[in-house]
């Protein structure tokens, strides 16, 4: 119920939309400095992914200033989680 709330709001920007290709999902991570990263809707279906979007829910609530989902948490740990989901 919430991960479709964050998902309205990040697909309502008309211009970032555009460039997020379909079946993706454009995020942005990081403690400080925020890095855009483009993923597969499908690690949305993952439990670690989930959690990564229910820190964010509770640090962000559903108004993600930068147009996507904005996760808080370092560059290297989203991407290790990344690339372990995408080897599944």
């Amino acid at each position: 119920m919430a991960i479709r709330q964050i998902l309205r709001r990040s697909s309502s920007n008309e211009r970032r939309t555009a460039e997020v290709p379909k079946g993706h999902l454009a995020v942005y991570v990081g403690e400080s400095q925020k890095k855009r990263f483009v993923i597969p809707l499908s690690y949305l279906n993952n439990p670690l992914f989930q959690d990564l979007l229910s820190q964010a829910e509770e640090e962000f609530g559903f108004h993600h200033p930068m147009g996507g989902i904005t996760i808080p948490c370092s560059e290297d740990l989203f991407i290790d989680l990344t690339s372990r989901l995408s080897r599944t």
